[in-house]
């Protein structure tokens, strides 16, 4: 039997409904988190971070990756609530849309290097 399941069926009726009756509409939240799921739109995120604002050709630079491409990860930060963008004459700057998103972001880096987090494979 394995370890991380419990030997019988037993159901805390009351704890499951007083549960449930609290858990609030979460498509919003799992969207946004999965935003955060990609390791180039992370890294471009961290890179916000540390540069408050950068330009598409920065960004695309910092990723290794076309222009087009790092425009398409920026867009999707953006329509995410992750990103907020900018215009200099010819330029499309790039910062993140608030200090939640880089505490987030932080946090969850320092989470990570805590060890008891996923190994990586």
């Amino acid at each position: 039997m394995q370890k991380d399941m419990c030997e019988v069926t037993k159901v805390h009726e009351e704890a499951v409904e007083r549960v449930q009756s609290q858990i609030p509409e979460l498509q919003k939240l799992a969207q946004f988190f999965k935003a955060f799921s990609d390791e180039t739109r992370l890294k471009i995120l961290y890179a916000l971070t540390i540069e408050k604002s950068l330009c598409v050709c920065d960004v695309a630079a910092i990723i290794g990756s076309s222009t087009a491409t790092a425009s398409h990860h920026l867009r999707y930060l953006r329509d995410n609530a992750l990103a907020k963008s900018h215009r200099k004459g010819k330029l499309i700057y790039y910062e993140l849309a608030d200090d939640h998103v880089e505490q987030l972001v932080k946090i969850a880096y320092e989470h990570s290097k805590e060890g008891d987090c996923i190994e990586e494979k």
